[in-house]
């Protein structure tokens, strides 16, 4: 099959263009990656589904792929724009737990939520793993671009050209988050070091040329991106809210580092493209943190969810969109999977073939390498994987080999799940599935004899156990836990 040339969005420039790797034959690729002080919201994960979505797309282009999702146990504080307090050392003083345990908890978790979601294994690397070559950054850069105050070492923005350019920002003040620190030349200069207040301990810090701290959030992505991808690399991910504070200093740091001129050539922000996924957006107001009920992907397996619908109900957008969460869209796009999975079902005991040209698969392979060309548009490469599911009178295993290929990179993992795999099961439920089957049985049993009243009886005996009887459901699908 022909290959149609990948174009992506570069947020650096606004411009759709070509993507041409650096390293031939290869992509590297950094992902921003969570703070791992709590649980990650949905929200959060979005950007994994995303960034996972571009791994594999790279993949089916023939690249060798080296991927990495930094994990940050030390320096963001509870401000994006170096205010407050630690977020790793606040939630450790709240449990009464070390920063590390917590660190190393929320980090399991996350990983966790990462495989729920078939997202592909990745290298983690741990800022506190990097600290020295973060110090050593520090020294090189301290002289032309930095300066000292009571506080730490600050970096100094006005010193590389283009700072901003990520972001748009256009005014002296910069972004709105930014408050004014005493002392500071600019408001949105930043900071590469934390000295330790006078007269504190942190759990978390280490002696520096600029007095016992830590570093800056900022500091970490550049230091870990070189180190294990080297500069330039070829893309950088994160969520949209990184593109205003967190990648413009991250460039900025990167520029100064290098030694690099303006942004005019993207290489010298440390990557060739940088690309950012929009917001999840939930409505109701009802899911915050704040409010108890945090909308996070155990919430969402908690009420019966696979965490695959989840995934589904991200592909079904375009990441540069806002992805509008609720529950009946949640349960949407878990009944387009359940569709899926039944055609899928009947190609189970087919061989998988390599993918070959087939005249009634040309156009769906074609939609779909051309969707996912263009600039990952995962909504219609799920129709282009529906039409390939709909063609009929073809050999199994060709389509088979045809669905595993687009499966690849959609990553739902179809020939894995099951019908019941997908049902509706809340934690909370206090029935058995062996039970709901047994009275399944003995009401099909009922209705064989049209003895209609039993019938009735036991679906009105599983409604008040929570059972929703499914008799005209379309997809064939005996019950659900509500």
């Amino acid at each position: 099959m022909a290959q149609t040339p990948l174009r992506l969005f570069n947020s650096l420039n606004r411009q759709i263009e070509e993507f041409v790797p650096i390293h031939e034959g290869e992509a590297r690729v950094y992902t921003c990656g969570p703070t791992v002080y709590n649980y990650q919201h949905i929200g959060n994960m979005r950007a994994y589904v995303f960034a996972d979505t571009l791994g594999r797309t790279l993949q089916l282009k023939g690249l060798k792929l080296t991927h990495v999702i930094n994990i940050t146990d030390v320096g963001h504080l509870t401000s994006d724009a170096d205010e407050g307090e630690d977020k790793m050392e606040k939630m450790a003083a709240s449990q009464g737990k070390s920063a590390w345990d917590i660190a190393r908890f929320y980090q399991e978790d996350f990983e966790r939520d990462l495989a729920r979601l078939n997202v592909q294994k990745k290298q983690h690397p741990r800022a506190t793993q990097y600290v020295e070559e973060m110090i050593a950054w520090g020294k090189r850069v301290a002289d032309k671009h930095c300066y000292e105050l009571e506080s730490g070492l600050y970096f100094d923005v006005s010193t590389v050209a283009d700072y901003g350019k990520l972001a748009r920002a256009v005014t002296e003040e910069g972004e709105g988050r930014i408050e004014r620190l005493e002392g500071k030349r600019n408001a949105a200069d930043f900071a590469i070091w934390r000295k330790t207040p006078e007269g504190e301990t942190r759990q978390m810090e280490w002696d520096s040329p600029w007095g016992k701290g830590a570093p800056g959030w900022h500091l970490e992505c550049s230091v870990m991106g070189e180190a294990l991808l080297g500069f330039p690399f070829d893309i950088h991910t994160g969520g949209i809210d990184h593109r205003e504070i967190h990648h413009p200093n991250e460039i900025a740091q990167n520029q100064a580092y290098c030694c690099s001129g303006g942004l005019s050539d993207a290489t010298n922000s440390g990557a060739r493209i940088w690309m950012h996924n929009n917001f999840l957006v939930e409505r109701s107001g009802k899911m915050s943190k704040s409010s108890g009920e945090f909308l996070r992907l155990q919430l969402l397996v908690d009420k019966g969810f696979h965490p695959h619908a989840y995934r589904m109900m991200c592909l079904q957008a375009h990441y540069r969109s806002e992805l509008e969460f609720s529950w009946e869209g949640l349960e949407a796009a878990l009944t387009r999977l359940k569709r899926m999975i039944m055609a899928v079902e009947r190609l189970a005991d087919a061989p998988s073939q390599p993918v070959a040209e087939h005249p009634k698969f040309a156009a769906p392979l074609a939609k779909f390498e051309e969707a996912m060309s263009d600039d990952l548009n995962t909504a219609i490469a799920l129709t282009a994987l529906e039409d390939a599911l709909a063609t009929k009178k073809v050999d199994a295993g060709i389509k088979r080999a045809v669905v595993e290929h687009m499966d690849a990179v959609l990553g739902l993992d179809l020939f894995s799940l099951s019908r019941a795999d997908l049902r509706i099961r809340p934690a909370s439920a206090e029935i058995a599935e062996e039970e709901i089957e047994d009275a399944l049985a003995r009401r099909k049993a009922a209705r064989a004899e049209k003895d209609f009243a039993t019938s009735d009886a036991i679906r009105d005996e599983l409604a008040a156990k929570g059972v929703e009887v499914m008799d005209g459901d379309p997809l064939g699908w005996d019950w659900k836990l509500s």
